[in-house]
């Protein structure tokens, strides 16, 4: 027998997996009041202020850790290593939660997040750094996954899109704004107080979320963990985007460290599908995406956040190569887009929760993200206004899709499988952060390098953005500069249309998505079960 189920809609047959308890706990949100349910939204979103913050706000503060630390040759694993941590996070604590109570898991997630974070701004060397990150994305990935589910618990289907609203705005802004908060807090304190910040927040969002959620629901019945399958996957996509992100950091997709990585990536992945096809309580039931809904919106997800985190440091690197602003100042010019997602997920989650329905607002999302990519492909750098227009609708397009997308895996998945479903989702998002930005820039490191003038043939592409930038350890004269100047635009006009062309497939696969009716019952746990031999 397949031990995988098929999660479909609430009006259809669902396929069960074998041997798991039907007993779960029935929803909240049909006792709590409007100031209880307030005060929860408030808890969780400080959670995910915390978990998305630390993705970028080291961004700015890297070359002052380098400095201090001596360790140039580790700085990219100090950004790369708490998302890797991040992705693989997720999808266990979604199933944690879902076995032993998302409250519990929720304070541990907190808990480990704190604990890293002061060990990550004591941090004596550049090795402990990091070690002390992916610890810290460990603690990251339960945040962010854990707040989600719980809006499952204490919001009904009809209102979930509302609050998704507030939970993805506050996600995208903590991603885009990180870059920024990481430069005031270098520039007027030291990089230790992008991990300090972290404390102050940590501590309110545990107290508050520990009183918020004494009433969520714990289940009775204790089920086995699928520890193999947990390692399994962890050593899978570890080393896939270990690989990924050597890539983007110069490294050849066939060297032998990359083989090497790939070549163990296809056999833990192999093993990990063996593993969950006979666990008794898989960590991740792989007959999930069978259902159309939960694997369009997963990918929407997954491609949008490609574009969240992959623009927040393109955007500022193109800047700085080709226009006079500093970090500052390319951070700033980043406020459009930080400002453009969370009121496109409250549009998102209000037209969600007027009209009972998702699938359109989730198109009108889709569709206006590859435009404004598309469009800043050819905006002049130096023009303010534009590249403000565009970077706004790039915000509104990604803010809409973020709630819809969220909503929908959670819709069309029993109560009892919310958690996981919500984590896998999250996951979809942390996997497309780290793996976008990754491709996208070796794409932009192999552009430069192609395209390079004869005075800068012998450059790499790292090269030639720290030329680019005024680094000291690669002095160009103004002519070749201005040569360089023209590759670089020509570099970045690629990437961007490369990216357009990757946010427009959200649009195409959007337009096969089921559009079911959110309703205010809770969902149904009563449907008839089949079991696939």
């Amino acid at each position: 027998m397949h031990r995988n189920a098929q999660f479909c809609g609430r009006g259809s047959n669902l396929i069960k997996i074998p041997g798991m308890s039907d007993t779960h706990p029935a929803p909240l949100y049909s006792t709590l009041s409007h100031a209880e349910v307030r005060s929860v939204i408030i808890g969780l979103m400080l959670a995910i202020v915390l978990g998305a913050l630390d993705q970028t706000i080291v961004s700015v503060s890297l070359p002052m850790m380098a400095a201090d630390l001596q360790g140039v040759d580790l700085l990219a694993w100090v950004v790369s290593g708490y998302l890797i941590a991040v992705a693989v996070a997720t999808p266990i604590y979604g199933k944690l939660g879902d076995l032993y109570g998302r409250r519990v898991m929720l304070s541990t997630a907190i808990t480990i997040f704190l604990v890293t974070s002061i060990a990550s701004a004591l941090a004596p060397s550049m090795p402990f750094l990091v070690g002390a990150r992916i610890l810290q994305g460990l603690g990251g990935g339960g945040l962010i996954s854990v707040a989600q589910a719980i809006i499952a618990d204490v919001v009904s289907p009809r209102d979930r899109g509302r609050y998704q609203g507030y939970i993805s705005g506050a996600f995208a802004v903590a991603s885009v704004s990180g870059p920024l908060a990481g430069g005031l807090l270098t520039t007027y304190l030291s990089w230790r107080w992008v991990f300090w910040i972290n404390l102050p927040l940590g501590l309110v969002a545990l107290f508050i979320s520990r009183r918020a959620l004494t009433r969520l629901p714990v289940p009775k019945v204790k089920r086995p963990i699928d520890y193999p399958g947990a390692i399994l996957m962890i050593i899978g996509l570890a080393t896939l985007l270990i690989g990924i992100t050597r890539v983007g950091q110069g490294a050849s997709w066939v060297d032998a460290g990359n083989l090497r990585l790939f070549g163990a990536t296809l056999v833990a992945m192999a093993a990990f599908y063996w593993q969950e096809q006979r666990a008794e309580e898989p960590i991740v039931p792989l007959g999930m995406f069978n259902n159309r809904t939960v694997a369009i919106s997963c990918t929407i997800l997954f491609i949008a956040f490609i574009q969240v985190v992959s623009l927040s440091v393109l955007i500022p690197l193109r800047l700085q190569m080709l226009t006079t602003v500093g970090a500052d100042g390319s951070a700033l010019q980043l406020v459009p887009l930080s400002l453009g997602i969370p009121v496109g997920a409250f549009i998102g989650g209000k037209l969600m929760t007027r009209s009972g329905h998702y699938k359109k607002i989730q198109l009108v999302g889709a569709l206006i993200v590859p435009i404004g990519v598309l469009a800043l492909a050819f905006v002049d750098p130096h023009g303010i206004l534009p590249g403000i227009f565009c970077m706004g609708a790039i915000g509104l397009g990604i803010g809409i899709q973020l709630p819809t997308s969220t909503v929908a895996v959670q819709n069309t998945v029993e109560y009892r499988y919310v958690g996981i479903a919500t984590a896998v989702a999250a996951f979809c998002r942390s996997l497309g952060a780290a793996i976008g930005i990754a491709v996208l820039m070796a794409l932009l490191l192999a552009a430069l390098q192609a395209d390079a003038p004869a005075s800068a043939a012998s450059f790499s592409g790292g090269e030639i953005i720290k030329a680019m930038m005024g680094d000291a350890t690669v002095h160009v004269n103004a002519m070749v500069k201005m040569q360089l100047a023209g590759t670089v635009e020509n570099a970045f006009r690629q990437i961007f249309s490369i990216s357009a062309a990757i946010a427009f497939v959200s649009f195409l696969l959007g337009m096969f998505i089921k559009d079911e009716y959110l309703g205010d019952a809770p969902p149904r746990t009563d449907e008839p079960a089949m079991v696939v031999d």
